[in-house]
């Protein structure tokens, strides 16, 4: 990996009908727990901490490194197996070490080898998990 159009990010990876969502955040952030919410509400693993990144068509591709296929890390209980997604574009990224305060929040974007991408912080409810999804399935409302 290396160059202008290829990354391994300290991320995860989830995505819905082939529309990614990249998972930022320190470590202990909740990130592996926020995939597996998504995908027992029907998401895909694509990767679990580390995520490559590659330039197609202009647009980020999330897919897991070889030696990470079909694993996530669930603290507590062990390295989990799940069938591996296939890469998908990042349509949406979250960053779990920024919390939301505005009931609305702005429109914020994220580069990712030079693309501006939606990004969300985290929300605190319950709400959240299905919310992202939701986004993975319609975007946002102008």
């Amino acid at each position: 990996m290396g160059g202008a159009d290829a990354e391994v990010v300290h991320a995860t990876a989830v995505s819905l009908a082939g529309r990614a969502l990249l998972i930022l955040g320190p470590s202990g952030s909740g990130k592996s727990t926020l995939a597996l919410e998504l995908m027992a509400l029907g998401a895909g693993l694509i990767a679990d901490d580390r995520t490559v990144l590659n330039l197609r068509d202009g647009h980020p591709v999330a897919s897991a490194p070889a030696a990470l296929a079909g694993r996530i890390e669930v603290r507590g209980v062990g390295i989990l197996a799940a069938a591996p997604a296939p890469p998908a574009p990042v349509v949406l990224a979250a960053d779990l070490g920024q919390r939301e305060t505005e009931r609305l929040p702005p429109e914020r974007r994220i580069g990712l080898l030079g693309v501006a991408i939606p990004l969300v912080h985290k929300v605190d409810g319950p709400h959240f998990p299905a919310a992202l999804l939701q986004y993975l399935r319609g975007g946002r409302a102008g």
